[in-house]
């Protein structure tokens, strides 16, 4: 219905018209007479359209009333039903917009594809002031693997750095040194090293009386995380440094995984890798001590515990990793690498190998992921939601790596503060020296030479980005500025532990 339909009524519209043309005209007005009397056949005419206009004016004014209200029913209802799936569509400030899915085949945007990023922020932040969690007693720690705590004695020797201890050998493990090692059979670099070493392995015997001794060291210091946070780069590099000595295999994931008989969960239980085949990776380095151990997965991986106990009710892990690291190594090291969770995201995106990569795949897997994210937090605590080994596994995308606070503060609840260094890659790519020099200084160990400083900063950066992935470009923009407002929570109470803006990434 047009505007002068709405106004005057389609069907008086022509009459009306007419009408107005037997008036005078502007530019006649004055000279000529108005008439004052109208003939009766006009006069009729005039009282038959007008009142032929009001009965059809109020007909399609009704009309058009009841029309609109319908519409506004049916869009309650749909507004009600998506509010039942869990489809957020209340109004959100400018600055917190709605985020559209994009798709492949440029489809208009529906009510399905949005997310009021305002709501779940507040859902986030109100959800990460929880309650620290409990640190298991130590007995209970021990209680969960007997054997280990017996191999690992509760006191190490004075004056090393490394956690280091003299371990009784029966000379007859000298005639298949290293063969049963499981690390062996999956890694050949290590069974190199291990055939090296089994050559000259009595010469660094030690004897008292009748009795034969081996040194046995656990790592000095461990690189946690992040992955796609420049831990590979670091690793490498603070192997120029003539006192540091890592094992031969950077990321044994042994404590989250081989230990209990898991290499990739997705193929299901193994073989458990016992304590002495990985204090076997640390026999190169224990004459050259202080050593080290770098496995990104350390910080957040505890997702054995949900294959382990299937039958429990629990929503969390009972025990972490850093639980046992701290009960036989109180003392040790912890260094942290991470940087602005949003590009870590696309980074580990890239890094996986699968078909039809793209940056409008990647804004869907992220948009179903928050999701997904989202409905466990409707019904469950943000602490057990990061833990949660099904919903990590349902994710697309691993979203939950990029909330660091949480796992932070879970290795705050054993190790003090001043055990723990956190870095930002944006600052050891912006300053190379500045940050190697912090690391050295947090490991108290000496400076380098002129020659190896020259070394250190030459080397090439270690597990860059493929070129098929560079290829890719980079995130759209709308994927950027949604997963900014979801991590912002995160990296606020990030900032606010560490005491240090930058964690904020408000200028990446």
């Amino acid at each position: 219905m047009s505007l002068s339909d709405c106004k005057y009524g389609s069907n008086t519209h022509t009459d009306y018209t007419h009408s107005l043309h037997s008036l005078p005209m502007v530019d006649d007005y004055g000279k000529r007479p108005i008439r004052r009397l109208l003939d009766v056949s006009e006069h009729l005419d005039i009282k038959w359209s007008l009142t032929n206009f009001r009965s059809i004016s109020k007909v399609k004014v009704v009309s058009f009333l009841m029309g609109l209200t319908l519409t506004f029913l049916i869009m309650a209802s749909y507004i009600l039903t998506w509010d039942r799936k869990g489809l957020l569509l209340t109004p959100s400030p400018s600055q917190l917009r709605p985020v559209v899915v994009l798709t492949s085949t440029a489809e208009a945007p529906s009510g399905n594809n949005l997310i009021d990023m305002l709501l779940l922020a507040r859902m986030i932040s109100s959800k990460l002031e929880y309650t620290p969690r409990k640190v298991p007693d130590e007995k209970d720690v021990v209680g969960t693997d007997s054997h280990l705590f017996s191999v690992i004695p509760r006191h190490f020797l004075p004056g090393i750095k490394s956690p280091c201890w003299y371990e009784e050998f029966s000379s007859e493990r000298s005639t298949d040194l290293y063969r049963r090692n499981l690390f062996t059979q999956r890694s050949k670099t290590f069974k190199t090293v291990c055939d090296h070493m089994r050559t000259n392995f009595q010469q660094h015997l030690y004897h008292r009386g009748s009795k034969v001794f081996r040194l046995r060291c656990l790592p000095y210091f461990y690189i946690i995380g992040q992955p796609k946070c420049g831990t590979t780069d670091l690793f490498h590099r603070l192997l120029l440094h003539p006192e540091v000595k890592f094992n031969t295999m950077k990321e044994p994931h042994w404590w989250t995984r081989k230990r209990f008989g898991y290499i990739r969960f997705k193929d299901g239980f193994q073989e458990s890798f016992p304590v002495e085949d990985y204090l076997d990776l640390f026999d190169l380095a224990a004459q050259n001590i202080q050593e080290g151990e770098a496995s990104a997965s350390t910080m957040w991986d505890n997702q054995a515990w949900s294959y382990l106990h299937t039958d429990r009710e629990e929503t969390e892990p009972p025990f972490l990793a850093q639980d046992f690291i701290h009960t036989v190594q109180p003392g040790a090291k912890i260094i942290i690498m991470l940087r602005d969770p949003v590009e870590r995201l696309y980074s580990d995106y890239l890094y996986f190998k699968m078909a039809n990569k793209s940056a409008e795949d990647f804004h869907q897997k992220v948009v179903d992921s928050v999701h997904l994210f989202q409905s466990c937090l409707s019904d469950r605590s943000l602490h057990s939601c990061v833990y949660d080994t099904s919903l990590s596994n349902s994710m697309p995308v691993r979203l939950h790596l990029g909330m660091y606070i949480i796992f932070l503060l879970d290795w705050l609840t054993v190790f003090d503060r001043e055990q723990i260094i956190v870095l930002r890659l944006e600052d050891y790519a912006a300053n190379l020296e500045v940050t190697i020099k912090k690391v050295f200084d947090f490991l108290r160990v000496g400076p380098l030479s002129e020659q190896g400083e020259a070394a250190l900063t030459k080397r090439p950066l270690s597990n860059t980005r493929r070129t098929a992935d560079r290829n890719l470009g980079p995130m759209l923009p709308a994927t950027k500025d949604f997963l900014r407002e979801f991590h912002k929570p995160f990296n606020q109470k990030l900032a606010s532990v560490l005491d240090n803006k930058a964690f904020l990434w408000s200028n990446s």
